[in-house]
């Protein structure tokens, strides 16, 4: 089912998935809920306009449903400011009459909306949930006479023109017949798996090239058609997909399964998901073999027919809180604070923006809704802004001229971030590698007043430790004997550990005197080393503070130093 509508019913099912409707209501006044919800609201009308009118698809499917999820529990938590629900397909509507309406779809949110849904029902058939643009195909004594876009279900637009380019609409039956069909037509893929490649824009596609009747015969031949129902046809879904096939419309049973459990549903939804497709896909299709006769379908969601969609491949995120977090080397990296989503099997509470630039680029403030995906299956991904906050919340980002590779040495106003970094990868693999140490433990240390320099835990004591939260003896010597192994590592891995720039293959002598007595010249000799390295080498051995540690290393005994 291709069009953008979605029926109370299965809008508020799908609701009870999305994090939005999980969450408590907005903490807002009425005036806030008002603007808030008239912005939502004015933004899915912009995108419901372009898409049925125009062709365009200006945001993805899942993200749509989620903001329109999203606006219902709004407007629930505001009963006072909340306007009645705007049609999505009110400038769908075209001017010719389609023979037979076509239906809605319920969407059920989860499994036990499926198991509910297949509860008592008998011959229910699955198919994939095709990615494409419903239409209405009708045929005169077995010759192609008409195509009509599903527009708002009742009446659409006259697609005749370009479907009499698409191939794939056979443009005469095998058999003399009046017959009337509805279905899909979707851009064709090569081996396309759903859950590794997406959708890839291809319902766009279709629909833009239809809806804007630009067709040239490269871009009808990419265009496929699955006919998935026949409202005149015979009683029972087989006997349909048989005639189907006979009259050569075979993709109905090629891509059906008869479904008797919850366990088929997901074996089969998981299946479409994961195989090699001849088109993009959303969600299974849960199609009751018997229904009403066609005279009583209405252009709405039937008994008889629900949607499982595939899980969300992007998810609609709130930002709570901007913050920047300043690396050991200086570097700004915004972090949206979200309110918690469900992709995939993980809950994301926070994201990286990536760069200070990009983040004035996007200008994300608290209150904007972000498009959440996962690079790799695995690690979250800011994708864009889909919807701004209308109230634009101050939002002060750090000085980035004030943090580079030589600052915050101590954890100052304004330097907690990058000293706790310096700190991390002092005790990370790639410093001294030192056990059961890493930020958690600093931040404690930190919190207590225990450290107000990079080296200052070598000096130490269990008296010291015996007060904070969470140390209890056992954990105060492990952590001492950890912090205590670092005397005996060598030289050239503390020196990695204080910070010391990239060296590549330069030779280093065991001794810091000699290192810092070379000239940047004498370091551009070095194997490796350009004239910008070779700058910043002679100024991390030259820096104050760099001196002032080295000092207390060479208090402590620490070999080299």
């Amino acid at each position: 089912m291709p069009y953008r509508a979605m029926p109370l019913a299965g809008l508020l099912l799908s609701a009870l998935a999305l994090p939005s409707a999980a969450s408590p209501c907005p903490d807002w006044t009425p005036a806030q809920a008002q603007t808030a919800t008239a912005s939502l609201r004015q933004q899915i009308d912009r995108w419901d306009d372009s898409y049925h009118r125009e062709g365009q698809s200006l945001v993805a499917d899942e993200l749509y449903d989620q903001s329109r999820a999203r606006l219902e529990h709004w407007q629930s938590c505001f009963p006072a400011v909340a306007a009645s629900a705007t049609d999505p397909l009110r400038t769908a509507r075209g001017t010719m009459a389609h023979p037979i309406p076509h239906t809605g779809v319920e969407k059920l949110a989860d499994e036990n909306a499926v198991r509910h849904w297949l509860a008592g029902r008998e011959e229910v058939w699955g198919q994939p949930k095709i990615d494409g643009v419903a239409v209405t195909l009708i045929y005169r004594q077995g010759r192609f006479q008409q195509a009509i876009s599903r527009g708002d279900g009742v009446r659409g637009q006259d697609w005749t023109r370009p479907a009499l380019l698409i191939g794939a609409i056979p443009k005469r039956l095998p058999e003399p017949r009046d017959l009337l069909l509805q279905g899909e037509l979707y851009w064709r893929q090569d081996n396309h798996i759903q859950a590794r490649a997406g959708s890839l824009n291809a319902r766009s596609q279709v629909a833009g090239l239809l809806a804007r009747n630009q067709l040239d015969a490269g871009q009808a031949g990419q265009i496929g058609l699955f006919v998935w129902d026949w409202p005149q046809g015979p009683s029972t879904l087989e006997q349909r997909m048989a005639g189907l096939k006979a009259l050569g419309f075979p993709h109905s049973s090629e891509y059906s399964q008869p479904i008797a459990t919850l366990a088929e549903a997901r074996r089969w939804r998981e299946h479409w998901y994961r195989a090699a497709l001849p088109f993009a896909s959303d969600g299974i299709i849960l199609r009751q073999s018997q229904r009403p006769p066609a005279q009583r379908w209405q252009a709405k969601a039937p008994y008889w027919i629900a949607a499982w969609k595939y899980p969300f491949a992007q998810a609609l995120a709130v930002v709570r809180k901007v913050e920047f977090r300043v690396g050991r080397t200086g570097r700004i990296t915004p972090l949206l604070e979200l309110e918690p989503i469900q992709l995939d099997d993980r809950q994301i509470r926070r994201v990286s923006v990536g760069s200070l630039p990009r983040w004035r680029e996007l200008d994300i403030r608290p209150g904007d809704q972000v498009s959440i995906s996962l690079a790799g299956l695995t690690i979250p991904r800011l994708d864009t802004v889909v919807l701004r906050a209308p109230e634009r919340a101050p939002v002060q980002a750090p000085d980035a001229s004030a943090f580079h590779a030589l600052s915050c040495w101590q954890p100052l106003p304004g330097c907690e971030s990058q000293f706790l970094a310096r700190l991390t990868w002092l005790s990370g693999k790639s410093g001294l590698d030192l056990p059961h140490v890493g930020a958690g433990t600093w931040q404690k240390l930190l919190d207590a007043g225990l450290i107000n320099g990079l080296v200052d835990w070598l000096t130490l004591e269990p008296a010291e430790l015996a007060n904070i939260t969470g140390l209890g003896e056992r954990s105060i010597k492990r952590l001492l004997d950890s912090l205590h192994s670092a005397r005996q590592q060598p030289f050239h891995r503390w020196l990695k550990a204080l910070g010391l720039p990239p060296i590549g293959n330069a030779t280093l002598e065991n001794d810091w005197a000699v290192l810092a007595a070379r000239t940047t010249e004498q370091w551009q000799t070095q194997s490796a080393i350009g004239p910008g390295r070779a700058a910043q080498l002679s100024a991390f051995f030259r820096d104050p503070e760099v001196l002032a540690l080295i000092e207390k290393l060479r208090a402590a005994g620490i070999e080299g130093f």
